[in-house]
């Protein structure tokens, strides 16, 4: 009887505790994917790994983010910043060519606003967890080199002396402290992260 009564005990003491990670897994995942459905990430791929291609890919990152205001046209909302860099493709296309020509490069420009699958990325101080986000994607020629990637909207890429910087102050305005807490801290939610996105492939949500 007592060996019975420790097994039921066990056994209820396992199954709670299972069942706490999973509704964990299921709230935190949640929370994942409210952000990685509130980002326009920028990613911009090389035509090559050659040092000039890569070069080539951080002059039209350049020249696109400095440009940034005009091509979102100070959107106040997610859906307005897709909106307004969709309405732009072309002039997107023009500038970063315009930045190729400059430099002696024939290649053409692509851009689109299409969902990437991106493994995790560290930019500055925050982490993007893995995932299908929503991007502008600018591909240069045949877009077989390494890419480059930030938060285009909320505006977190910010140009700086010494290259490009998230900005704290949009982070703290655009996302609340849960995110934030993801962002900054990523490794505590791996495991409920790969539970969540598992428990999704099964139901096929």
């Amino acid at each position: 009887m007592k060996k019975y009564s420790a097994f039921i005990f066990t056994f209820g003491l396992v199954l709670t505790i299972l069942i706490s990670n999973v509704c964990a897994s299921i709230r935190d995942g949640r929370k994942l994917d409210e952000l990685r459905e509130s980002v326009l990430r920028l990613h911009i791929l090389a035509d090559s790994d050659s040092e000039m291609d890569q070069w080539l890919k951080m002059k039209v990152r350049d020249e696109l983010l400095r440009k940034s205001d005009y091509i979102f046209s100070d959107a106040d909302s997610l859906e307005e910043a897709e909106k307004n860099a969709g309405e732009k493709l072309d002039l997107i296309e023009q500038i970063s060519e315009s930045v190729l020509r400059r430099y002696g490069c024939k290649d053409k420009v692509k851009a689109e606003i299409t969902n990437v699958d991106f493994d995790e990325r560290v930019y500055g101080d925050i982490t993007m967890p893995a995932g299908n986000y929503k991007a502008l994607r600018v591909s240069i020629g045949s877009a077989q080199g390494h890419n480059w990637w930030c938060v285009m909207y909320p505006p977190l890429c910010i140009p700086a002396v010494c290259g490009i910087e998230d900005d704290k102050e949009t982070e703290e305005e655009f996302f609340d402290d849960e995110e934030l807490d993801i962002m900054y801290h990523p490794k505590k939610y791996q495991v409920r992260f790969a539970v969540w996105d598992k428990i999704k492939s099964w139901l096929d949500l």
